[in-house]
């Protein structure tokens, strides 16, 4: 019993990673129509820029607070720059953004010379917590609480707030949106911002389980790849469900079946392409 919970936790902390990045992620492409394959490489830059801050403030919340903003700064400057131009474009834009990603890795390279890192918890959360018989790290329960209170925040700001349906209306009908006075390039900007945002502190927080060295911008953008296909895009259900079905099957299939760890996760994505090519919680 005492493996199957402690698999289930992990499973769960891993799901609530992969959530934090791909909320952001399928705001960006469900919602927006825009295929962004530089936001793997937002959380790399983040988790690298958070190990050094904390290395050398020894403050974790501060590395939070500085990579939070380093998302959003970043994706202010490819939105306006790179993407703005080309939207509606979806092989321009995925050129574009995948030479933005290896742009970003070559700084990642230059400045931290491709070392691999595991962030340091908070001090307060690095110790274990007795729970039903057994000891569970407190840092992966306090990232499952994070990731629930996330989900909850934003699919109220998206399903019950007047900001949500304004993204929503400019997203079903753009033009009628922009007939009644709406600002849609500015909402599609905060939009895009607060996704980069998201990336950009996902970093700090994944970087004690996931850790930071170069390639992981390519691998988080495949499981988020796989997390929105199985959700469905622009749902914020969708990649919640998804996040935990990839985070678990991750998990138990690495415990259990380690040679079949990227099948059990790329299997079930194809099944949904076939049968239900939406998601679970999409639009067709």
């Amino acid at each position: 019993m005492e493996f199957w919970i402690i698999n289930l936790l992990n499973g769960l902390s891993l799901g609530m990673i992969f959530f934090m990045l791909t909320s952001g992620f399928t705001l960006i492409l469900g919602l927006m129509n825009v295929l962004h394959l530089a936001y793997g490489s937002f959380y790399l830059l983040s988790a690298y820029l958070g190990f050094t801050i904390i290395q050398r403030f020894e403050n974790f919340w501060l590395a939070c607070l500085l990579c939070l903003l380093l998302g959003a700064l970043l994706g202010l400057l490819i939105e306006r720059l790179v993407l703005g131009p080309l939207f509606g474009q979806h092989l321009p834009q995925a050129l574009a953004t995948v030479g933005g990603a290896y742009f970003l890795t070559g700084i990642a390279l230059w400045i931290w010379r491709g070392n691999i890192y595991m962030l340091p918890k908070p001090s307060f959360l690095e110790d274990s917590v007795p729970l039903l018989g057994f000891f569970f790290p407190t840092y992966r329960l306090f990232i499952i609480f994070v990731g629930i209170i996330l989900a909850i925040g934003l699919w109220l700001f998206q399903e019950r707030t007047k900001a949500g349906a304004i993204i929503r209306a400019g997203v079903d009908d753009e033009e009628m949106a922009r007939a009644m006075g709406i600002d849609i390039r500015f909402v599609f900007s905060a939009v895009f911002i607060l996704a980069s945002a998201l990336a950009g502190i996902t970093g700090v927080l994944g970087g004690p389980i996931l850790g930071a060295f170069v390639g992981a911008e390519w691998e988080v953008l495949v499981l988020a790849l796989v997390v929105v296909i199985i959700g469905g895009l622009g749902s914020i259900l969708g990649a919640f469900v998804g996040s935990l079905a990839v985070g678990l099957l991750q998990v138990f299939t690495v415990a259990l079946f380690p040679e079949l760890s990227y099948f059990a996760i790329f299997a079930p994505m194809v099944i949904i392409l076939a049968f239900r090519p939406q998601g679970f919680f999409g639009k067709k």
